[in-house]
This record gives structure tokens, C-alpha cells and sequence, in this order.
């Protein structure tokens, strides 16, 4: 059974990005300042759903256009993951949630695997809300999978308006991780016949 914090803090400085992030798997507050506001929209999201602590700070050269900042915080927030996770002992390790938003679907599946892996699909317009480009939508939960080694598979099986088929594809996740970081009771612990999640 796992015990004590589950905690992490990232920093993460690039000549790109100057990130700082920190991640409470068990709640806490609830910030985003990224200079991108939809980003800053779908963190809040994460966090809210996802019923953790996160808090984020991010500089980017926006003036290139956001790809830059949403990648390295999918790397931050997978990194810290990673870390606040631990030996992975205790933990539910699987999860799948169908989540509608509207007229769209989010279907999420994650696997706390320790095999970092993702399958994002996806029919989003190719369009920019509050400094976001929708296609960026698969770069970052690809950087949160392959830092934090989940296995996840994400999609809209349908949808028509873009911002709620994101919003749907980060809802979907948010609940999914919740379901999955969390504690089982009945687990003594880690969930796998290998005996490791961690690599």
C-alpha cells in the first residue's frame, strides 16, 4: 500500500520554455499561467477533474506560436507524474471513461504501465482558440504518456465544434487518471505480476 505524500515539482528550462509546475495527486490548489489561455482553460480542467493539485507557470516564445509551451508542459506534467507516482504500489493502474461534452465524445483509456505509449484520434478543424492550435491537442497528451509511461489511448469518436472535443479529450482524461492514481484499498502492492510499473 503506498503511503506519504504524493507529490512532485518540475522545472523545466529550455532556450523554448521556462516551466514550473507542481502536482499533488491528492488535491490541492488549482492554477494555470501559461500566456496561452486555452491551455491555461484545459489545465484547469485537468487539475479540477482530476481532483489534484496543480499548479503551473510557464514562459514560452509565443511569438513562434504556442506548440513551444504546450509540448514542454505535457513534458513538465508527465515528468511530475512520473515522479509523484512513485513505486506505483497501491494504485488502481487502470481506468476508462466516456465523457460527453455537448455534440462530442471523449473516450479515455490509461494503463499505468510503465510502457510509455499513446493513440490520440481525433477530426478536430484545423483551428487556433485563445492562442491554441487544436492540432496541438495530440502533442501534448503524447508528452504527458511518453514522461509519465502511461499507455493511453484518447479520441473523439465524434464531434463537430473544436473547443468542446478537446474539452472532452481532457475531461475524458482527467476522470480516467483520478480512477487510476488512486489508492485500492484491496491492493497490497504493485498491480503487476512483474512486480514493477516504473520502467
Amino acid at each position: 500500500m503506498a503511503s506519504g505524500k504524493r507529490t512532485a515539482r518540475v522545472q523545466r528550462r529550455t532556450n523554448e520554455t521556462d516551466i514550473d509546475l507542481e502536482l499533488d495527486l491528492d488535491g490541492g490548489d488549482v492554477s494555470a499561467a501559461t500566456g496561452v489561455g486555452f491551455l491555461d482553460h484545459m489545465l484547469d480542467l485537468l487539475g479540477r477533474h482530476g481532483r489534484l493539485g496543480l499548479v503551473v507557470r510557464a514562459e514560452g516564445d509565443l511569438e513562434t506560436g504556442s506548440h513551444h509551451t504546450v509540448e514542454d508542459v505535457g513534458i513538465a506534467f508527465g515528468q511530475a507524474l512520473d515522479q509523484a507516482l512513485g513505486d506505483r504500489a497501491g494504485i488502481a493502474r487502470y481506468a476508462h471513461v466516456e465523457l460527453p461534452m455537448d455534440e462530442a465524445l471523449g473516450v479515455c483509456s490509461i494503463d499505468i504501465s510503465g510502457r510509455p505509449y499513446c493513440h490520440f484520434h481525433s477530426d478536430l478543424p484545423p483551428v487556433t482558440i485563445a492562442g491554441f492550435e487544436a492540432e496541438l491537442t495530440g502533442e501534448f497528451f503524447r508528452a504527458v504518456a511518453a514522461n509519465a509511461k502511461l499507455t493511453l489511448h484518447l479520441s473523439n469518436p465524434y464531434g463537430a465544434n473544436a473547443h468542446h472535443m478537446i474539452e472532452a479529450c481532457f475531461k475524458a482524461f482527467a476522470r480516467a487518471l483520478r480512477t487510476a492514481v488512486a489508492i485500492d484499498p484491496g491492493e497490497t502492492g504493485v498491480p503487476s505480476t512483474k512486480g514493477t510499473l516504473s520502467s
